[in-house]
């Protein structure tokens, strides 16, 4: 079934972010899925991202929305820096740009040098339906309140 065939947009996306994700949370409570685009150097390809208390989710997925290798766990103490649309730190200012702007790049460099940098709708504003609706949108409000943790943690 591919994503906008029966239901509603939104429930769709969730059912299949879902399924990418939950495999690798065994145990943890999903509080929020979103979709983005990971930016290569000569391509891209789609990351769910899940929200749970204790860890942010990074799964790869393919066009068929499978699961494209392993998940990618990443707990508050492993990011060594994070930005959203270029302002840094896990801190409030980066809760408020997940919140405020209609698109959004969110950058990551963990501790192991790794780096992420996801490219993703908010689900609100004129396009939020056709940028995955409320799906999207919780699943960043999930994100944003996920930094917003991580910073009191610190």
């Amino acid at each position: 079934m591919g994503l906008f065939k029966g239901g509603s947009r939104s429930s769709a996306l969730a059912d299949k972010l879902r399924e990418g994700i939950e495999p690798a949370i065994a145990g943890e409570e999903l509080k929020g899925a979103c979709l983005s685009t990971q930016a290569g150097m000569t391509k891209g390809r789609m990351v769910a991202i899940g929200v749970t208390e204790h860890h942010l989710v990074l799964q790869p997925m393919t066009r068929k929305w499978q699961p494209d290798g392993p998940a990618i766990l990443l707990a508050p103490g492993q990011i060594a820096s994070a930005s959203a649309n270029g302002s840094g730190g896990l801190g409030s200012r980066l809760t408020s740009l997940l919140m405020d702007d209609a698109q959004i790049t969110l950058r990551l460099k963990t501790i192991d040098g790794q780096s992420w940098k996801l490219m993703m709708m908010s689900g609100s504003g004129l396009f939020g339906g056709l940028g995955g609706g409320e799906t999207q949108k919780q699943g960043v409000e999930a994100l944003a309140a996920w930094f917003a943790a991580a910073d009191e943690g610190n």
